[in-house]
């Protein structure tokens, strides 16, 4: 896979979304990381370590923050999240938060951030580019966890510098959930439907989502290989 190639949909590996990254992703949050780009790491797998969700049929994330690290909170389930470190500086909750403040009071635009889900073990779909537009500290049990609401756009990042660009192909702005990823890998057997390629996979919307097509059932979502992906937007092109 090409760097800068990816498109919402790609099935990837860990070492490939490294490299699309230009940067070793060794946590789930990663504020203006080479550049300015943002990152996050999602899953909404049974047993995952956050209670992430999406709402509106795909078109919200809500994403929670994340514990102290083992080594400063031995047991990190039972405090709350932190803001700051203990040097005073902010964590990744913290610098997130911060920028979702500064949008939320007209001081900057949207923190534009590029979504990566795990949905099996060294299985990774690009979600695409979210805009980060509100935070909030949130009851859990008896702490206070960060919760994030991002609204998935049609926009990409550039990987030199951060500007927003249309996408040519707008059928993804619904994330598929991950039950449906789930049951799609799984009856397509790992493989494009076309070849039975097991390389540069992505998540194809047999009817397009512009055209009336959803994201909510498997009989619409197939496995494509790059070449057969390409050759079925030109015909519907």
């Amino acid at each position: 896979m090409i760097k800068g190639s990816i498109k919402p949909g790609d099935i990837i590996s860990y070492n490939e979304m490294c490299m699309q990254e230009g940067f070793s992703l060794q946590r789930g949050m990663n504020h203006q990381v080479n550049g300015g780009i943002s990152i996050i790491l999602m899953s909404l797998r049974k047993n995952a370590p956050y209670a992430d969700r999406i709402e509106e049929n795909g078109k919200i994330l809500i994403y929670e923050g994340h514990d102290d690290p083992k080594n400063l909170a031995p047991y990190p389930k039972l405090v709350d999240q932190p803001q700051y470190t203990p040097n005073g500086g902010l964590t990744q909750n913290g610098k997130f938060e911060s920028s979702a403040t500064k949008f939320k009071n007209r001081l900057q635009s949207a923190e534009l951030i590029n979504i990566y889900e795990k949905i099996k073990p060294g299985i990774w779909v690009y979600n695409g580019v979210f805009e980060l537009q509100d935070s909030w500290l949130e009851k859990s049990e008896n702490r206070k966890v960060f919760k994030f609401k991002l609204i998935v756009t049609n926009y990409t990042i550039s990987q030199k510098e951060k500007i927003k660009e249309q996408l040519q192909d707008l059928d993804h702005n619904r994330l598929i959930p991950t039950s449906i990823k789930l049951e799609v890998w799984k009856r397509d057997k790992g493989k494009c439907v076309q070849c039975g390629s097991r390389d540069n996979l992505h998540f194809d919307h047999i009817l397009p989502y512009s055209k009336g097509g959803t994201s909510l059932k498997s009989e619409n979502i197939q496995l494509l290989c790059a070449r057969h992906n390409l050759q079925k937007s030109d015909k519907i092109i």
